[in-house]
């Protein structure tokens, strides 16, 4: 895997609030969007393996600057953290048109057993395609 994909989101108006820009809580469907197109990008969705065992523990967002309707916004994601039984993935969200940051969030993805109910160690395929997109900063 060379790189991950970047994906561009239009900000509709409903994602907005009473001040006119975007909401707080669009921001982390904007990265759930990321995160799916992510897992298709490293073919780890539910097309080509099935069941996805995965849960987000964690999630964050740190709001830099203000977005608007009718708005395009570009998320960068990438692998910031690979644990035993859990990973991060980093968010950065970008204006499409100038570049300038607008936020950076990241979630815990933890692998998880459905049936027994607990955490379990990264599988070797998955954790092998994890390093292949791991990137320091």
């Amino acid at each position: 895997m060379n790189s991950i994909p970047e994906i561009d989101v239009y900000v509709r108006f409903c994602e907005t609030d009473a001040a006119g820009h975007v909401n707080n809580t669009s921001y982390f469907i904007y990265m759930e969007e990321a995160r799916t197109k992510f897992f298709k990008a490293i073919g780890y969705d539910r097309d080509n393996r099935g069941e996805m065992n995965f849960i987000v523990a964690s999630a964050q967002c740190d709001y830099l600057a203000q977005a608007y309707a009718n708005q395009t916004l570009t998320l960068a994601t990438r692998v910031s953290k690979i644990g035993t039984k859990s990973y991060t993935l980093a968010h950065e969200i970008k204006s499409a048109d100038t570049g300038a940051m607008i936020a950076a969030g990241s979630a815990v993805v933890v692998c998880f057993n459905f049936q027994t109910q607990q955490s379990e160690v990264i599988p070797p395929e998955l954790r092998s395609i994890l390093e292949q997109c791991f990137v320091t900063v």
